[in-house]
């Protein structure tokens, strides 16, 4: 399979559901980081914070809005499907020569497996708990942090003051600027 399969099958997914391909391919992120059977994610068109389970399980952000969240399990189940048929790769794949898309981009593989990712406005972040991790790239430009005792669940950007982006942790909410980064 390649990747301008990938880009195509992504496209008419984002048609079919009536989405941009930027929701699409964050839940296909999502999707691959639980491995086809579970997705935890971030992205405004999809209610904001979000997750989904095989076998019915959707949250989102408004918690009443079941219209959003028959539509998050219609994409998460069409892609899960895809996934499971073979019909997307496992992770996306570039071609010689060509730069990944933010989207696309691979996170650095000394992280482990991402637990959760997600993306908004041009910035994505996945979650590493083995390695008390947290990646950010935006714009290409991957930023790590330490995570210490945090156990980060979802993200969520923050408007007004400028942007911010804030996690969920077993301690309660956790802004970025309050973890380590390093260099």
């Amino acid at each position: 399979m390649t990747a301008p399969t990938t880009d195509k099958t992504v496209s008419d997914l984002a048609q079919r559901h009536e989405v941009s391909e930027d929701a699409v391919r964050t839940l296909l992120a999502a999707l691959r980081a639980g491995n086809g059977r579970q997705a935890q994610f971030s992205h405004p068109e999809l209610g904001g914070m979000g997750q989904w389970s095989a076998g019915g399980m959707v949250m989102v952000g408004d918690m009443f809005d079941a219209s959003m969240k028959e539509k998050v399990d219609a994409l998460c189940t069409d892609l899960a499907k895809r996934l499971s048929d073979g019909d997307l790769p496992d992770e996306p794949e570039q071609a010689a020569g060509q730069g990944a898309s933010a989207v696309d981009k691979p996170w650095p593989e000394e992280l482990g497996r991402p637990s959760s990712t997600g993306s908004q406005d041009g910035m994505r972040y996945a979650v590493f708990p083995e390695s008390r991790r947290l990646a950010i790239d935006t714009d290409g430009r991957i930023e790590i942090y330490d995570t210490g005792d945090h156990r980060i669940g979802g993200a969520a950007q923050q408007q007004g003051g400028g942007s911010s982006l804030a996690f969920s942790s077993q301690n309660g909410p956790v802004r970025l600027s309050e973890l380590r980064r390093l260099d």
